[in-house]
């Protein structure tokens, strides 16, 4: 599959670098941290399948994910590249490394970790489906209407950045229905082969607000990623670099 991506370089001999956005996301989350770094990296952002610009299927699995960034890469003549990913980003960044570690010069995990969870994130998906578009004149509408089951502004402006306005009325960037039905895949991690590894560099970077990467969680990082270092970030949640957007830059620049 084909990604819509950006691309941000002061040069294009820069090393090239990947970031990888969250579930119902898009690369516009990732652009302020993207010109921030494009001093010194080649700095790529893909819309992942079923988000944002990019083609939508019903396959949410992390193997096509993986498989759809590895193209990129192939697509851009890059033997290997850094690549960093947040929550289900990071999910399909540490497939990508423990599939394909030649490709991969060093691996960023951001706020998530190679485990299964649970969570509200299907309530919060058939909110959005429930939205009646046909009524909606503007976004403020759609906030309005959201709020009755959606309570976080926060989390009503995140969701509405994927609303679009197009010839036949408001429709969703994001394939909502096959990330409702996938939501047990993309809540997941894939199973591997016994003795699977990344050995390469990786930093996990943890929001200390957060409790997407528990204790009980560092065995399983440990097998899978020995190299690994854990960073916490004071005064963020799970969406570290908008939340600690200085601290979170200093601890990926150190790292890269």
């Amino acid at each position: 599959m084909k990604l819509y991506f950006k691309e941000f370089a002061q040069h294009p001999s820069l090393p090239p670098l990947v970031l990888l956005h969250g579930l119902l996301g898009s690369l516009v989350n990732w652009q302020r941290i993207a010109r921030e770094l494009s001093d010194q990296y080649r700095v790529i952002v893909p819309d992942l399948r079923n988000h944002g610009r990019s083609p939508h299927a019903s396959d949410v699995s992390y193997i096509g994910m993986a498989g759809d960034v590895l193209e990129l890469l192939d697509d851009l003549d890059l033997e290997s590249a850094a690549v960093v990913g947040h929550s289900m980003g990071g999910k399909t960044a540490m497939l990508m490394a423990l599939q394909y570690p030649q490709r991969i010069e060093r691996l960023g995990v951001v706020d998530i970790a190679p485990v299964s969870y649970s969570g509200s994130l299907g309530l919060l998906l058939d909110a959005l489906l429930a939205l009646p578009l046909e009524e909606i004149e503007n976004r403020r509408d759609a906030d309005r209407i959201l709020a009755q089951s959606v309570p976080d502004k926060a989390v009503r402006d995140h969701m509405l950045q994927n609303l679009r306005r197009t010839e036949d009325g408001w429709k969703w960037r994001n394939n909502l229905l096959a990330l409702r039905q996938g939501l047990a895949h993309i809540s997941g991690f894939p199973v591997l082969n016994e003795g699977d590894c990344y050995q390469g560099k990786t930093v996990f970077i943890k929001g200390a607000l957060s409790d997407y990467i528990k204790p009980s969680y560092q065995p399983q990082i440990e097998k899978l990623f020995p190299a690994a270092t854990l960073v916490e970030i004071a005064n963020a949640g799970h969406w570290v670099y908008a939340q600690q957007p200085k601290a979170f830059l200093d601890a990926l620049r150190a790292f890269l």
